[in-house]
């Protein structure tokens, strides 16, 4: 009989373990898949900016100075990857940084072309305007998505007694977004009523 009990306990921690162990990975998953979503929108914003400092070339005597700052932030952002299995600390800081620099170089692109009225009636420079607005918009969405999912993920990670066994199974806590101005801070570009001048505001994304 003492065996028969030993036994069943063994049984009941076996099964509860799995479920603990199947729990966090999926989690994990969710985590992994939210980061990505974000590291997407971000180089959508980057796919978009090629052809936006093509079209302020055309411009006579435009800041050169602001145009190289752009092209250069944009090299340094999309050079800057995080691969789901590295999201320490670290390197959520870095990417955080070099993005948060792009975001920087771009607001101040679109406050210099407010002096430029040819550009401002140029449709291809606002079809442009337009889609970095957009575009803003849902890198603002993916990252607190992936905050939400970071949260759930570490609250299981550190909940006991899941605790016990998180750190023996290979899951530890992992980082988020945070509120550092110059990196989480992105620009949201509105375009409201009819005038067609950018204003960029700095928005506080929620962590």
């Amino acid at each position: 009989m003492p065996l028969l009990i030993i036994l069943g306990i063994v049984v009941i921690l076996l099964f509860w373990g799995c479920g603990q162990y199947n729990g966090l990975v999926t989690k994990d998953e969710v985590v992994k898949k939210s980061w990505n979503d974000v590291q997407s929108q971000y180089q959508r914003r980057a796919d978009l900016i090629p052809n936006l400092v093509n079209t302020v070339k055309g411009e006579a005597n435009f800041e050169r100075g602001t145009l190289n700052d752009v092209i250069n932030a944009r090299a340094r952002a999309t050079s800057m990857q995080v691969s789901p299995e590295n999201l320490t600390p670290e390197n959520i800081e870095k990417f955080q940084q070099a993005q948060g620099q792009l975001s920087g170089a771009l607001s101040r692109l679109l406050v210099t072309v407010e002096q430029y009225p040819n550009l401002r009636a140029n449709d291809a420079f606002r079809n442009l305007q337009t889609q970095l607005e957009g575009t803003e918009n849902r890198i603002a969405v993916a990252r607190n998505d992936f905050n939400a999912k970071v949260q759930d993920y570490n609250t299981q990670v550190r909940r006991f007694p899941a605790a016990i066994f998180a750190g023996m199974m290979g899951f530890h806590p992992r980082a988020g977004f945070t509120a550092d101005p110059g990196s989480q801070n992105a620009p949201k570009v509105d375009f409201g009523g009819q005038n067609p001048q950018p204003s960029v505001n700095f928005d506080s994304t929620k962590k």
